[in-house]
């Protein structure tokens, strides 16, 4: 067995959840020896870019969460002309057609709409033929979330569920891991048609929060689906629409015949906000 097999099995071993719960209650501290340690190793272990924060300071920040979900100055994240831009730092997973109600996942592995939507069949019956792209955001990269065009707010469906790595390795080893892990479905009205967003919850991920609604609270792993009423909120293309506290993935889901992923958009591009991905 080898290191990457060795990696993906001992997932299933450790207490997902309460592992997720301790890391997010040192991300939240704001004792100060504990929050300028966390932050000042994490920031020089993956490099990050403190020029285009609005604060460059590391020991400004009051917790490693206000830290890891920072503000950029602005004209950092140029928004594209085209119709749809990316909606976070990070690069792509996969993307593509839907097929037979499919994703693509890695090589042998997928995951249904119908399952990562929330197991609604009517929610993700517009879907289906359509087309996808899974966008996965490294722990050096910038960790809020924009939309990628104009959207009304329909829906938001929290869906409970298991807390793997959402890394390139546990995608190739765990199927269905996208619809499988704890997420938020959130469901807008564009111009284009339907879109859904889904926010992607990962091991050590301390929550989830959205801009109408705040901390979307981890529930119980058994707990029933949670649905919220979105009321009318509107978000241009560009607006900030959440944030994760530690890393994960954002999956889009389109119509069919409704974007064209630009040529040069593939799996394992890199991506900044606001880069332009379809037309």
């Amino acid at each position: 067995m080898n290191k990457k097999d060795l990696f993906v099995l001992s997932q299933y071993l450790v207490p997902q959840h309460s592992l997720s719960r301790l890391v997010g209650w040192f991300a939240s501290t704001e004792i100060n020896w504990i929050k300028n340690t966390f932050i000042e190793k994490f920031a020089a272990k993956y490099d990050v870019n403190m020029d285009e924060a609005l604060e460059e300071d590391l020991r400004a920040y009051k917790s490693f969460n206000d830290f890891f979900t920072r503000a950029l100055k602005d004209g950092a994240r140029p928004i594209s002309d085209d119709k749809i831009v990316s909606p976070a730092d990070g690069a792509v997973s996969q993307l593509g057609e839907i097929e037979l109600g499919r994703c693509f996942q890695a090589k042998g592995r997928d995951f249904g709409v119908n399952e990562l939507l929330g197991g609604d069949a009517e929610r993700a019956e517009p879907f289906m033929k359509g087309d996808f792209a899974t966008i996965y955001l490294s722990p050096k990269d910038y960790h809020r979330v924009h939309m990628p065009c104009d959207g009304v707010l329909k829906e938001t469906v929290y869906v409970p569920g298991d807390l793997f790595s959402v890394n390139p390795a546990t995608a190739e080893g765990v199927d269905g891991l996208f619809a499988r892990n704890e997420r938020l479905v959130c469901m807008f009205e564009t111009e284009h048609g339907p879109m859904a967003m889904v926010l992607v919850g990962a091991m050590i991920v301390a929550g989830i929060e959205t801009v109408w609604s705040g901390q979307v609270c981890p529930l119980p792993k058994k707990a029933q689906v949670q649905k919220y009423d979105g009321g009318e909120i509107r978000l241009k293309k560009g607006d900030e629409m959440g944030r994760f506290k530690l890393g994960s993935t954002v999956i889009l889901c389109f119509p069919p015949d409704t974007i064209d992923f630009n040529d040069e958009i593939k799996a394992e591009s890199p991506l900044k906000m606001g880069q332009g991905i379809a037309d």
